[in-house]
């Protein structure tokens, strides 16, 4: 009876979930840095394992790397069940990105046990090096990224519509060259679905060079291919780059009336640089006057 009290007593208590809330959650404090600092050190380290041991080394080195593996592996799944423990809301943590990421970075080895093949799953830890971001507020990257997921959410249709129209490409040319190649003799190209796998490396740019042609003809056509491919390449970045400038003009055109700086974003209320609200009276006036 002792033991379930005790046990209640430390799955409810809340004081001891708030500093530990604060130590592996939060990075403002020094404990919760020097935490988060020593995790990365663990994440990087135990990855850099999992690649010396690829190497295939001497028998000897077996044992230790096994060891540290393991007990790596303990420290996060220690530190996997804290999080869920201290967490407020455990359920949305587990099902968060870091949650998955936080439990995927645990099971390799666990499911190593059944699956020896399993245990180089746990490369996926470097995935967890995406709180270096938080440790050491590199905010203004993840603002870049965000500026980036915007043109690429705002171009996306045109994206599809680009992409589709290479699928097209490649399937015809794919089926022209069958017909130029096909009949040839110990062709490669020896049905429709291989040509328009060439169609694809061709025009990527790639050239693996498993599947060439012989034929006069068939040469010609790769050769446009090619040069088909180093005209299309760019477009994808283009459209995304042109979302991008129309996303920079817009931030720029909006400009403080106080200091006159540019370069807020789209809901911003205040200057960023000196704090004056930026729906000025005459900016509200004008709002008025375009109504």
């Amino acid at each position: 009876m002792k033991l379930k009290e005790r046990i209640q007593r430390f799955l409810h208590d809340e004081k001891l979930k708030r500093k530990l809330y604060v130590i592996i959650f939060e990075s403002d404090t020094p404990t919760g840095k020097l935490f988060d600092v020593i995790l990365i050190g663990c994440i990087l380290v135990s990855v850099l394992l999992v690649i010396i041991e690829s190497l295939k080394l001497p028998s000897y080195l077996t044992t230790p790397f096994v060891v540290l593996e393991y007990l790596f592996t303990a420290f996060f799944t220690f530190e996997y069940l804290t999080r869920i423990y201290c967490s407020p809301h455990p359920r949305k943590y587990v099902l968060s990105f870091f949650g998955i990421v936080d439990l995927l970075a645990t099971l390799p080895l666990y499911i190593g046990l059944l699956f020896p093949g399993a245990r180089y799953l746990l490369i996926i830890r470097a995935f967890r090096l995406i709180r270096v971001f938080r440790v050491f507020k590199l905010f203004n990257f993840l603002n870049e990224g965000e500026r980036l997921l915007t043109a690429l959410r705002e171009s996306s249709k045109k994206i599809a519509v680009f992409f589709l129209f290479v699928v097209i490409l490649v399937t015809s040319i794919g089926t022209l060259m069958y017909m130029i190649e096909g009949t040839h003799p110990g062709s490669q190209f020896n049905n429709i679905p291989n040509s328009i796998y060439w169609a694809i490396v061709t025009m990527t740019t790639v050239g693996y060079g498993d599947i060439t042609p012989v034929t006069g003809l068939g040469k010609f056509l790769s050769a446009c291919v090619m040069l088909i491919g180093y005209t299309i390449i760019a477009v994808p970045t283009g459209i995304v780059s042109a979302s991008m400038m129309k996303d920079y003009k817009r931030r720029k055109d909006k400009e403080c009336p106080n200091c006159h700086r540019s370069g807020h974003e789209d809901n911003a209320e205040f200057c960023k640089y000196c704090g004056s609200s930026l729906n000025s009276p005459e900016t509200k006036d004008e709002a008025k006057d375009d109504i």
